[in-house]
């Protein structure tokens, strides 16, 4: 109801000031219908604690309305989402007024506003919200309206504003950098006079500098350093001791150790190390920020590579960059392959596994004239598709990293940085304590000023910025050198590896015509049938049959069916046509001495295709890793390249053949039951059960798109020969980080020997701060980019 009031009362849920007709619940203030909404629908949800983690948090709602009628047009949907079928729709949304924990925590509750909001998930970093949620029972219009009644307005722009980040409010970094650098720079001019020494008559001028300083501080500390108090203060209450909590206390210290001194006439305080402290971090936040944006910028489709894809001109297929994929060109999807952009299907029958986008396996019939979302596998035989929207990277990397592919394993991604920074608090106020106990009965000034120096000079800064910037720079490394990594914390886990399990086929052997034998005497009309079932598979064999009779014509095919590590069944032009190993053809039992691809028409035996393969360069080089890795052979084929692959191994209990998918997940677990690190490398078609299971899983490939969001990484396959300079680089990585920690440990254990005598000098601590983080700093990046060098990765 409205209340007629005459003072002025504050908003309970965005803090601004009611007007004269203001509304009342539950004894609280609101000064308008939305923001009354918005608590209601956070008490009804049993949500209220959302106060406790910022006070004001909710942005004023503007009346809705009919504001969004618009997105009830399905050509206006269309636009917009990510994915839709008749069941799920997902989405992401640009909303600038993210700003803090309490935003993320709120926006990922939405699923307790309305269940039929599966899951939200946040991207801090650029104000995106990704959403998934039942399309029958809330619509698109409704969850935009619910976001807008929470305070968050999402910003639509059908120009994809969501992935191309061109607007938007941001959190004023370079602002707050800004302001630290002035203040920081003035503060140093005033603090000179303190270093040189001043004169007798002179001393007036220190009271006075003292306090200027002070003043130069103030924005330093309660804005530019704000979010490591907010940080500190949010992971507290959850009882966390993140690296922010002891930036914080250093930044609390300084200043009120300034304070104190200038205000006793005691000191000149550290207002000049507070400053540069601030801007230092601020600075190396930047820096990290933009290094990467920078990588995730060159990831964007390569990411996904392979980087071609078959496209279709005048019945001709060609491979084409995937980033040179445009709007109206026609595409040649077989199966097993990912589609990597939104397309409408021209030819052929689609059955489409969209697990990598909804989490759901079960395959999705798609008609002639249907849109093919981006990231669905074709299951069956191959398709046309003409393509509708451009590739969309930033949507195709949420696939990879999309919740349906997340481990439980995954907590073994913890890095150096995460273990260390979980002990250097504790550490801290021990010795920081102990000290203050120590002096204590002798001198109590002493001893707060003991108390205080430790927790000024035993700044984690060098520590928090060391991992990411060498992370950051052994990632770009990889880039380059064709070795695309899912994020910077597999380096480490790379770098533990101590076992390596090969595929064969496709991985450690490459194909041609020049290496198919025909040892079936077909007719020209067979061979056609023939080269129209295998034009259907991405399996390398199948591959190679095709380019063995590329002069085929290609017929009619329907009810395809690949079946992995064995073959392929489907009818051609009315005949019923098998391809695949003879035990799946005949029932029988492989006796044959080399690999080979039978082949079966209308029940009638019609011989077989045998491989010649070539093992890929490199081999001889991963063989020599056995002196520090276990090397295992994992294959779906027979045993026929046993002694030709023997060398390669130590022994043969070292190579296994016949293995279906289940086999070789249960073979890689066998392995990490037993102590082993397993890094599982396979070209992802029959082997993504293993590369999920895997410790460290690396898709490798040529010219075809095998994406598997299993695998921690991909790897072209011309770069399989640069996995030993891989493996020993990121060793490299780890040492530096190590290294930079011991670099940082002396600087502190320095700046402690002053600290907890109790005569920590201003211009000490101004000197080794700075210093200490411009070292690790420089130190990281030129040791990587040295070891890179070393290890011949350009």
């Amino acid at each position: 109801m409205a209340v007629n009031i005459l003072t002025q009362t504050t908003c309970y849920h965005c803090g601004n000031d009611c007007d004269k007709d203001h509304y009342v619940l539950d004894d609280k203030d609101f000064c308008c219908t939305g923001c009354k909404g918005v608590y209601k629908v956070l008490s009804n949800s049993g949500l209220c604690n959302y106060y406790s983690y910022n006070e004001h948090p909710g942005a004023t709602r503007t009346h809705v309305e009919k504001r969004f009628e618009y997105l009830d047009d399905p050509s206006i949907i269309a636009d917009l989402v990510d994915f839709t079928d008749e069941n799920i729709t997902i989405l992401t949304l640009y909303i600038p007024y993210i700003h803090c924990s309490s935003c993320i925590w709120l926006l990922e509750q939405l699923n307790r506003f309305n269940p039929a909001i599966y899951y939200s998930r946040i991207d801090f970093l650029k104000k995106q919200v990704n959403l998934r949620f039942n399309n029958k029972e809330i619509s698109l219009r409704q969850v935009v309206e619910l976001l807008v009644d929470i305070g968050y307005e999402p910003l639509i722009n059908l120009q994809d504003v969501i992935k191309k980040q061109q607007t938007g409010a941001g959190d004023n970094l370079v602002k707050k950098i800004a302001v630290a650098g002035f203040c920081f720079g003035n503060v140093m001019l005033l603090s000179f006079p303190e270093y040189l020494g001043l004169s007798e008559y002179e001393q007036t001028f220190r009271h006075f500098f003292g306090w200027l300083n002070v003043l130069f501080s103030l924005p330093v500390v309660f804005y530019s350093g704000r979010e490591y108090f907010q940080s500190a203060y949010i992971n507290l209450r959850n009882k966390i001791l993140n690296i922010d909590f002891p930036l914080a206390l250093g930044i609390a210290v300084l200043f009120l150790r300034t304070l104190i001194e200038v205000l006793t006439h005691a000191g000149a305080g550290f207002a000049d190390t507070l400053c540069g402290l601030v801007f230092f971090l601020l600075v190396g936040k930047f820096v990290q920020r933009k290094t990467y944006y920078h990588i995730s910028f060159e990831r964007d489709y390569r990411s996904f590579f392979p980087v071609a894809i078959q496209t279709v001109e005048n019945g001709i297929e060609k491979p084409l960059p995937l980033s040179a994929l445009k709007v109206g060109q026609r595409i040649r999807i077989r199966s097993n392959e990912i589609i990597p952009a939104d397309a409408i299907l021209l030819n052929g029958e689609a059955r489409i596994d969209f697990s990598f986008v909804t989490g759901e396996s079960a395959p999705v019939t798609k008609v002639w004239g249907e849109v093919v979302y981006a990231g669905g596998r074709q299951m069956g035989e191959a398709i046309e598709l003409e393509v509708i929207k451009p590739v969309s990277q930033s949507y195709l990397t949420q696939l990879w990293n999309n919740e349906a592919f997340s481990r439980s394993q995954d907590n073994r991604m913890q890095t150096f940085n995460q273990k260390v920074s979980k002990y250097f608090s504790i550490v801290l106020l021990v010795i920081a304590l102990g000290s203050l106990v120590f002096w204590l009965p002798v001198d109590v000034y002493r001893a707060f000023s003991a108390f205080t120096a430790v927790l000024i000079v035993a700044c984690p800064c060098a520590l928090a910025l060391s991992t990411p910037f060498t992370m950051s720079a052994a990632l770009s490394v990889f880039d380059r050198n064709f070795f695309y990594l899912k994020n910077t914390a597999v380096v480490e886990q790379l770098a533990r590896i101590n076992t390596i399990v090969l595929d064969k086929t496709g991985t450690i052997t490459i194909g041609g015509e020049n290496g198919v034998s025909n040892n079936a005497q077909l007719s020209s009309y067979e061979e056609q049938l023939i080269y129209s079932i295998c034009s259907n598979s991405a399996h390398p064999l199948s591959i190679q049959i095709c380019d063995y009779l590329q002069g085929a014509d290609k017929l009619r095919v329907s009810n395809y069916r690949e079946i992995a590590g064995k073959g392929i069944t489907a009818w051609v032009d009315g005949h019923n046509v098998q391809v695949g190993s003879q035990s799946f053809l005949t029932g029988g039992v492989d006796i044959a001495k080399s690999t080979e691809v039978h082949l079966m028409i209308n029940g009638r035996y019609a011989g077989y295709f045998s491989f010649a393969n070539k093992y890929r360069e490199g081999l001889e080089d991963i063989a020599r890793l056995a002196a520090d890795y276990k090397i295992y052979l994992l294959s779906g084929d027979q045993d026929r390249e046993r002694k030709n692959l023997l060398p390669y191994f130590e022994g043969e209990g070292y190579m296994l053949f016949n293995q279906s998918p289940q086999q070789k997940l249960d073979f890689i677990k066998a392995l990490q039951l037993a102590g082993k690190k397993v890094m599982m490398i396979g070209d992802g078609l029959n082997d993504s059960g293993a590369l999920k299971q895997s410790d460290l899983g690396i898709a490798i490939t040529d010219n075809v798109n095998n994406f598997s969001p299993g695998s921690d990484a991909i790897l072209d396959g011309r770069s399989l020969r640069l996995l030993p300079a891989f493996l020993k680089f990121s060793k490299d990585s780890i040492t530096i980080i190590h290294i930079s920690f011991f670099i940082s440990l002396c600087y502190n254990l320095l700046g402690l020997s002053y600290a907890v005598s109790g005569r920590l000098s201003p211009l000490i601590a101004a000197i080794l701060m700075p210093l200490s983080t411009a070292t690790i700093i420089s130190f990281t990046s030129i040791a990587t980019h040295l070891a890179a060098k070393k290890r011949k990765l350009s």
